[in-house]
């Protein structure tokens, strides 16, 4: 094990409200210690004494952007398949072992990594570090527990095209606005990808894709540092490497015009819109001024978009802007919904409002409301031990310093009208250059729809979530 390194951080987690004011620039990490194994694994831990809880989370890098194309939520299958049994622990028994010690364990992939994260009693850290190692270094991958998880997930997909079409309007829009690139398969894949993934692919994507090498492990909360490193790196120090690279992901260019994808649903009586572009990555160096726009325009209740789609139009029950930001630029988006008699009326105003964004920016008063709005809800990240260490894992699975959480208040306080007005500038595009996918029934809306731009349409039957290119027979 190479020299440990640690980092001290006056241990504040402190909200100071007075008069409605949140000095929140004095919020930053705790204490934590630093290791890495001659592996590659990373080791953080922080010592938060006050509650008897451990917790772990575990991050590896990698996740859905390494899934080939055709097998699109591979990754995502193998992260629920590692809560179904490991070691010597069949599903029933694993579940049994988190269950009867009062903790919690669960598994998930993302776009760029597969996650673990679990709570215990401290008494119970041996057994936490126990079930961890066994689900990555010794993973059931049980050929029925993956047949009845990827049936789920078919099953999932279809019943929203039914029942939860908000649910499905980010994934047909990111398909639609990224097309082929990494960022453009759906992290929980569709039916036809799913469908065709066998449990060779699993095993062989396990193989490639998940080794020590990759591994942060972020542990928070009461436990003994020289104890819980002795554990991990008996655990962990000898996992071999990752057999495959990691994929080399290109930054996506922007839509210059517009396109619009119509997802025909026969008899729905809303309409779904996702109206956006490529915006900016995780590290990007302006991002508190980023966030207070974001804020303004639809990030909160009482955003542009809100304000003028809900409360004074009564056209929708929420409308809102998403910022998706990755290793490389993610999306920038508006999404709503309303009654198919008012889909031209709703996203015409949406427009409008894009529009006065640009025009006339933030003006002091809403910049301070929206500062002060975002400086109370950001020390909340950070509350308890579980998501201490979330976000020390985070930081340093992406190569993020320390300085992305403890200088944020101050960014953000020191931000101007001038600073949001060059990043509104910067990142939200303008309304002609725009996609737009739209999900309703196609033979009310389409002739009306068709203004926006170029126009592509597919039935919600289809099992994919962008247009295939046509085959010849």
């Amino acid at each position: 094990m190479n020299p440990a390194r640690t980092h001290i951080r006056l241990p504040v987690l402190l909200l100071l409200l007075l008069a409605g004011s949140v000095f929140a620039e004095g919020v930053t990490l705790p204490a934590f210690h630093h290791f890495e194994l001659d592996n590659g694994t990373a080791l953080l831990l922080s010592q938060q004494p006050e509650v008897p809880l451990v917790s772990v989370t575990a991050i590896l890098r990698g996740g859905a952007v390494a899934d080939p194309p055709e097998h699109s939520g591979l990754a995502n299958l193998l992260a629920s398949l590692l809560e179904k049994g490991a070691g010597d622990r069949d599903a029933a028994q694993f579940a049994e072992a988190v269950g009867a010690s009062g903790g919690s364990l669960s598994s998930r992939a993302d776009l760029e990594t597969i996650t673990i994260s679990a709570t215990f009693l401290a008494r119970d850290a041996g057994l936490m570090v126990e079930l961890l190692s066994d689900m990555l270094l010794r993973p059931g991958l049980d050929e029925a527990e993956l047949e009845k998880l990827r049936d789920r997930s078919i099953n999932f997909i279809r019943a929203a095209k039914d029942t939860n079409l908000n649910a499905l309007l980010p994934i047909y829009g990111q398909a639609f606005l990224f097309g082929e690139h990494p960022y453009g398969s759906p992290v929980s894949g569709s039916e036809t990808t799913l469908a065709g993934i066998s449990h060779e692919d699993v095993l062989d994507f396990y193989e490639q894709q998940l080794g020590g090498d990759r591994l942060t492990i972020a542990v928070s909360g009461d436990f003994d540092v020289a104890l819980m490193s002795a554990r991990l790196s008996d655990a962990f120090g000898d996992w071999r490497p990752a057999a495959g690279p990691l994929p080399d992901i290109a930054a996506a260019g922007r839509q210059a015009g517009r396109r619009v994808l119509l997802i025909d649903k026969p008899g729905a009586t809303q309409t779904y819109f996702w109206l956006g572009n490529i915006g900016v990555a995780r590290d990007y160096e302006n991002r508190a001024a980023l966030d207070i726009a974001n804020t303004v325009f639809g990030g909160r209740f009482t955003s542009m978009l809100n304000t003028e789609l809900r409360v004074n139009s009564g056209l929708t029950y929420g409308a809102r802007s998403q910022l998706s930001r990755a290793s490389q630029p993610g999306s920038v988006a508006i999404t709503s919904f309303t009654a198919t008699e008012s889909t031209i009326e709703a996203i015409d105003l949406a427009l409008i409002v894009l529009g006065r964004l640009h025009e006339f920016g933030v003006d002091e008063e809403t910049l301070e409301s929206a500062r002060n709005y975002i400086l109370g809800r950001f020390p909340t990240a950070l509350e308890t031990a579980a998501q201490l260490g979330n976000q020390l894992a985070g930081l340093e699975a992406f190569g993020l310093d320390v300085s992305f959480i403890n200088d944020y208040g101050a960014a953000l306080m020191s931000t101007d009208t001038a600073a949001v007005a060059a990043v509104i500038d910067a990142v939200f595009a303008s309304s002609d250059d725009l996609v737009f996918v739209l999900l309703g029934d196609a033979g009310l809306i389409r002739e009306q729809v068709s203004k926006y731009g170029p126009l592509i349409e597919m039935p919600i039957t289809e099992p994919h979530f962008r247009p295939q290119p046509a085959t010849d027979e």
